[in-house]
């Protein structure tokens, strides 16, 4: 761990030489709250790493006003409540981090239905999953919802679902302590056509992330065989997480049949590593789990550029395949260094976007000849 802070603080410096950011801030009260102001715009996807970068813990305090770019005003609190012990982050941190990487996890969580894991009290608390909003009366600008009920997994009439897309729905679930963004695989325009399924790497007790590296370096060959592409973060946790984007109108069924086939494919020929055994109890020790369970209506995996509940404060970084080639260390994305990277990198998460997306019809066809021929 010390290795990873050292990293961590060197990253940090070298983003702190950058241009200055435009930002103003202004005391409301020296003890009581602060009015943080957020430019005069949202910057574009080169602002990252800089847009509220120059706030600090003595500014964060108890509790104060964000004043957005288009005069929104969201009130928050508890800034200074210790989110991540192991790390010391609090929730001011997690606002901060937001603020600054929101060019980048904007687009992506726009016009998706978001499933809130909320965290009162950090990572070390209880938590508890809110599908809907509670809130009467957000504040203006925050985006809600109601899905007709026939389209709605939820069972209860009329659900109030947050969607994402603005700063202000952003950082309002983050002052209701949700730490992490997890967007449907639609959009609420259309929501039973998936924009894209995934493979969810999920290494067991034990095992080395080096072993989740294989199994997606696995998953990529399987992928590269049928033409398909595959774009890889890490899960801001353990884990590695590839997504497959999908041509318009594809079904959640369609795309979790493909992502089944694959991880099928990967785990019988090479059972020692990979496994598709749902029960944790029957997986074989230091194993990877290759789950392609999520890829169904109202189930979430954090999205790339999101904060995470891990004990480091991870963050879900987008990846290049040459990086898991080589090999990467998922401790070294924090909500403190990876806005300098993102800066570096440019957005990687684009590829999902821009890809030309999967021919499932021909991956289908060509699975369905192999298995008349055995």
């Amino acid at each position: 761990m010390a290795a990873h802070a050292e990293r961590a603080m060197s990253r940090t410096r070298a983003g702190a030489r950058q241009r200055a950011p435009a930002l103003d801030i202004t005391r409301r009260s020296p003890h009581c709250s602060t009015v943080l102001a957020v430019g005069d715009k949202a910057p574009d996807f080169e602002g990252i790493d800089q847009f509220g970068k120059r706030w600090t813990l003595d500014e964060l305090v108890k509790d104060g006003s964000i004043v957005l770019p288009d005069d929104d005003r969201l009130d928050v609190s508890n800034l200074r409540k210790v989110f991540w012990p192991e790390a010391g982050f609090t929730k001011g941190d997690l606002i901060r981090y937001y603020v600054r990487v929101s060019p980048a996890i904007l687009p992506v969580v726009a016009d998706r239905p978001l499933v809130m894991k909320r965290f009162p009290n950090g990572v070390g608390g209880p938590a508890f999953y809110q599908q809907r909003s509670r809130q009467e009366n957000p504040p203006p600008g925050v985006r809600i919802e109601t899905l007709a009920d026939e389209l709605d997994p939820i069972s209860e009439p009329d659900a109030r679902r947050f969607i994402g897309g603005s700063l202000i729905t952003l950082l309002y679930m983050t002052q209701l302590a949700a730490i992490s963004q997890d967007p449907w695989f639609s959009r609420v325009q259309s929501p039973l056509d998936a924009d894209y399924c995934a493979i969810d790497l999920d290494p067991g007790d034990g095992t080395p992330f080096s072993r989740v590296l294989d199994v997606a370096r696995w998953v990529r060959d399987e992928l590269e065989t049928l033409r398909v592409p595959g774009v890889p973060k890490t899960s801001g946790s353990s884990g590695l997480h590839i997504y497959i984007p999908l041509p318009p109108r594809t079904s959640y069924e369609s795309g979790q049949l493909f992502c089944q086939i694959v991880a099928t494919v990967v785990a019988s020929r090479h059972p020692k590593i990979a496994t598709v055994e749902r029960t944790v109890r029957a997986r074989p020790r230091g194993t990877v789990y290759v789950d392609y369970l999520q890829n169904i209506l109202g189930k979430t995996l954090a999205t790339a550029y999101s904060a995470r509940a891990s004990a480091f404060a991870g963050v879900s970084t987008p990846l290049t395949w040459k990086e898991v080639d080589e090999g990467v260390d998922p401790q070294d994305f924090t909500i403190v260094t990876a806005p300098a990277r993102f800066r570096e990198t440019g957005d990687l998460w684009a590829r999902l976007r821009t890809t030309k997306p999967a021919n499932l019809e021909a991956v289908f066809r060509r699975y369905a000849s192999a298995a008349k021929k055995r």
